[in-house]
């Protein structure tokens, strides 16, 4: 604060605000002139004739012992400057250079790749490492009985390729994936490029929204492709579950929540209207566009192993620690994690605040680092179940 504002038990009052709008002239004049900028700073002043302020003098403080009533006099003023470095395309910027988290955004993104870093030279490490004991072992051998010997991961290479339990979940799972990833990283990518601007409300969303509708077909053809490969057969049921499964949670989820804010007279709460343009887009769009997928989905080859599956499943052994299912899950989800989590906070931070975030460059750059991270974490599980075999 000022040294104006330095008097005990005194309560001073902001009742000014200095309006200073910043505009750029375009090219042709006759067209006028575009606001760049805006910004507002408080200021408190005592005037002495109210219906003639004089913005000017010593602030406007009320001491604590005052008593009875005080009138105040609340003005504002509204200057006008021209600005030529401020270009109509970069016009957010100096919003965007006073929040003070780009530094912190930096630090996500170093400690997204140094768990990229770690994990890209520990699958390093296993491939060379099992490439040279491979060749080692060819080497030595000297008859072509111990070169059909089987040794290692490769005693499992008969099962790798067997359908699983559940490969119609499965199936669905990674069609509805699929389906989630492409509308992400479209999206990401146009408001990278600037097409999704704050200054259009609600754009992103909708552009979200119409995507999923539209990538129905890659949904559909990815879980056909997959559920035929396992050697299922109920096709229909394939279909209904990667057009209504996913979609059909999510839906639910909302829908509930929607409730929940109509009955508390929320103006956060969806009209009706949007609800049933939400139904029609998915009901009338995204789901023939599932079937159509999966009508070419079906109509494609199984897709081929490089080997043989055994008719008869091999015995699986005693499971470590770190090969049964809860372990896995939370090494699997702890790396993905930890690429994303400031990231997150910072999302979720606006969202509750009720700010503005603009920092897609940072978010398109930690999404691709998490898919990276998903990636490895998976071979380097897998590899890790197959040795365990």
């Amino acid at each position: 604060l000022q040294s104006e504002f330095h008097e005990k038990d005194t309560f001073y009052i902001f009742n000014h605000v200095d309006i200073k709008i910043y505009y750029h002239v375009v090219e042709n004049e006759a067209l006028g002139a575009r606001l760049v900028a805006a910004k507002l700073e408080p200021k408190s002043y005592k005037h002495t004739h109210p219906d003639n302020p004089d913005c000017s003098g010593v602030p406007m403080d009320i001491s604590n012992k005052a008593s009875g009533e005080v009138k105040i006099a609340y003005t504002y003023s509204v200057t006008f400057h021209e600005e030529k470095s401020i270009r109509w395309a970069s016009r957010w910027d100096y919003i965007l250079e006073s929040m003070p988290h780009t530094h912190i955004q930096w630090f996500s993104i170093m400690n997204s790749l140094v768990i990229v870093l770690f994990l890209s030279g520990m699958v390093a490490m296993i491939m060379l490492r099992t490439l040279h004991k491979d060749i080692a072992r060819y080497n030595q051998m000297d008859s072509t009985e111990d070169a059909q010997e089987e040794f290692g991961w490769k005693l499992v290479h008969g099962d790798i390729f067997r359908p699983p339990r559940k490969g119609m979940l499965l199936s669905v799972f990674l069609g509805s994936g699929t389906q989630i990833l492409i509308m992400t990283f479209v999206t990401l990518f146009f408001a990278c490029l600037g097409f999704l601007s704050p200054a259009n409300r609600g754009a992103l969303m909708t552009c979200a929204v119409v995507l999923w509708v539209l990538l129905g077909t890659p949904a559909g053809y990815v879980a056909a492709r997959f559920y035929k490969s396992f050697g299922g057969e109920k096709w229909k049921t394939n279909v209904l579950l990667t057009s209504f499964l996913c979609p059909g949670i999510v839906f639910a989820d909302f829908f509930i929540m929607n409730l929940i804010l109509w009955g508390e007279g929320s103006s956060a709460a969806i009209p009706f209207g949007t609800l049933v343009a939400i139904l029609a887009l998915w009901f009338c769009i995204s789901v023939p566009l599932t079937f159509i997928g999966a009508y070419f989905g079906f109509k494609k080859n199984a897709i081929e192993h490089p080997v043989r599956t055994n008719q008869i499943p091999r015995q699986i052994p005693e499971q470590s620690f770190y090969t049964k299912p809860l372990p896995g899950i939370v090494m699997g989800g702890i790396l993905p994690f930890g690429c994303i989590f400031i990231q997150l906070f910072f999302i979720l931070n606006s969202i509750w605040s009720h700010q503005m975030y603009y920092m897609f460059g940072f978010l398109f750059l930690v999404f691709i680092i998490l898919v990276i991270t998903c990636s490895e974490a998976t071979i380097l599980l897998c590899y890790f179940h197959l040795c365990a075999e």
